[in-house]
């Protein structure tokens, strides 16, 4: 089983060393995570700025 990492530029959460949405490296230190299933109507995805949908780390180190 992989583990899931985090970017450390837009907090996608993955299972490869760079990120699929901006090429970013990874970190496996990271905490908690929010889902976004519809960007374009989730206030929390504006307030994070993020534009497309998927799961995201809140924090990352």
């Amino acid at each position: 089983m992989k583990i899931e990492r985090a970017c450390k530029k837009c907090s996608y959460v993955t299972e490869d060393d760079k990120c699929p949405m901006c090429g970013g490296e990874t970190s496996k230190e990271w905490q908690g995570y929010v889902v976004i299933l519809d960007h374009t109507k989730s206030e929390i995805a504006r307030r994070m700025g993020i534009h497309v949908n998927g799961k995201f780390a809140l924090r990352v180190r």
